[in-house]
């Protein structure tokens, strides 16, 4: 639980190797997060990751957790949860896919819809049960502006954030009055390993911004946060733009 300060004393990162949640965990671990749990694939990249929050002054574990396997979350974050309580879980997986590729097979595309969606579904459906039970916390979802509107370049990944977005919006209003505080994250382009070498687009931001705004918004008890702030407003036309224009706006 919160300390009297109103310090997260404890910390779950759903995708324990994204370079936006570590960005987080590390502002979160220097404001006396004492308690760091890594969820994700095992790899030597999350065990550094562990080791570099640990210089903080946390106790880290990390658990074995992929997105893709539902059946298995019940197990994997109920026996996180049951070794303490958590005040914030941060769900920050997701795979961009090969938009072109994915078109051409649709297996390759129900494999990111089955990631950032479904697994989005069932992990968060989880949390916030466990965080209901207990009585208190946070769920902070990754989102992303690429679910405001569909793109020609990228409407696979676009339509998985879209249901993401809904998806928790609805699980806010749910919660609503449990203690349990639900915030969505809307990002526009971010610089990490996930999109190295693909084209920035307007209003790029960077993981650490990013992990700036999720803390503020932790501290405001907003329920969406948009990084930067003025993608609120870009999107608030886009969205309701005619396709034709849209379209020639997009296909540049």
């Amino acid at each position: 639980m919160k300390d009297a300060l109103g310090s997260v004393q404890s910390l779950l990162i759903l995708g324990g190797t994204s370079d936006i949640a570590l960005a987080t965990a590390r502002r979160l671990a220097a404001d006396k997060t004492k308690r760091i749990v890594l969820a994700g694939r095992p790899s030597e990249r999350l065990d550094a990751a562990a080791q570099d929050l640990r210089a903080f002054g946390a106790e880290v574990e990390t658990v074995a957790f992929d997105a893709s396997e539902v059946e298995e979350h019940e197990k994997a974050l109920g026996a996180v949860f049951a070794g303490g309580d958590v005040d914030v879980v941060l769900l920050a997986f997701g795979v961009l896919g090969d938009q072109a590729g994915d078109e051409r097979d649709p297996v390759a595309a129900a494999r990111v819809a089955q990631t950032n969606y479904v697994g989005a579904v069932a992990s968060g459906l989880v949390c916030a049960n466990a965080l209901k039970k207990q009585g208190h916390g946070s769920l902070v979802v990754l989102s992303s502006v690429a679910g405001e509107r569909g793109r020609k370049d990228n409407f696979i990944y676009g339509s998985t954030k879209a249901g993401l977005d809904t998806f928790a919006q609805g699980l806010g209003d749910s919660l609503h009055g449990t203690g349990v505080h639900v915030m969505v994250v809307r990002p526009g382009f971010v610089e990490t390993k996930m999109t190295a070498g693909r084209e920035k687009a307007p209003f790029s931001t960077t993981p650490d911004a990013v992990a700036d705004a999720i803390v503020a918004g932790l501290r405001k008890g907003s329920e969406i946060v948009w990084v930067p702030a003025a993608l609120r407003f870009v999107f608030s036309g886009l969205r309701h733009l005619p396709r034709p224009i849209f379209r020639r706006i997009t296909q540049r």
